[in-house]
């Protein structure tokens, strides 16, 4: 694909409109999805943080669930950040009774492992061995475990747990770059979108 993909948005809550700058900053068009004939003009698309279990609902409610799994299953590539991680998870700790995700990544994801709103911070990490950048935290989860096929592009203190992942065309962080004004992981999605 040589043209600017397109790649939408999950516009039901969280950082849409920054993920669309820091989207077209990397050289993609981006739109907002909200509904089922929205997602099948993509060739792409990003889960941004918000909160997983009102993502989860919202999505139901919109009629987007079922839509979103098949074409996640179908190998649409999925970028989620902080709750999108939790969206693209096999399984979760410290979810909700009968939380369901989207799937696809071969990972336990723990929700809230930083803490809460109070404990948000910042930190310096090296994504994808593309050098430091500042990472932001808020209520993040992190990775308890990967299957084989998941390979780790990111770790961040206390105790270098796993923050950034991808599964074939799935890419996975733990933290918000669409805040920092630093468009390396959206660049490296866009790059994944171009190759698939």
């Amino acid at each position: 694909m040589t043209s600017a993909p397109t790649i939408g948005v999950l516009a039901l809550q969280g950082d849409v409109r920054e993920h669309v700058r820091s989207l077209e900053a990397a050289g993609a068009r981006a739109v907002a999805v909200r509904r089922p004939g929205e997602l099948d003009a993509v060739n792409a698309l990003v889960v941004p943080g918000g909160e997983s279990t009102t993502i989860w609902k919202l999505a139901e409610a919109f009629e987007l669930l079922e839509p979103l799994r098949m074409r996640v299953k179908s190998g649409m590539p999925t970028y989620g950040s902080c709750a999108g991680m939790i969206m693209l998870a096999d399984r979760i700790e410290g979810g909700i009774e009968g939380q369901q995700t989207l799937g696809g990544i071969d990972m336990v994801v723990r929700r809230n492992a930083f803490g809460r709103q109070v404990d948000s911070f910042e930190a310096s990490l090296d994504f994808a061995g593309r050098g430091l950048m500042r990472a932001i935290f808020i209520r993040a989860p992190w990775v308890e475990s990967v299957g084989a096929d998941v390979e780790v592009l990111g770790l961040a203190e206390p105790g270098d747990r796993i923050v950034a992942v991808r599964q074939g065309p799935l890419l996975a962080t733990s933290f918000h770059p669409e805040l920092t004004g630093d468009t390396r992981v959206h660049s490296y999605f866009v790059e994944m979108v171009r190759e698939l």
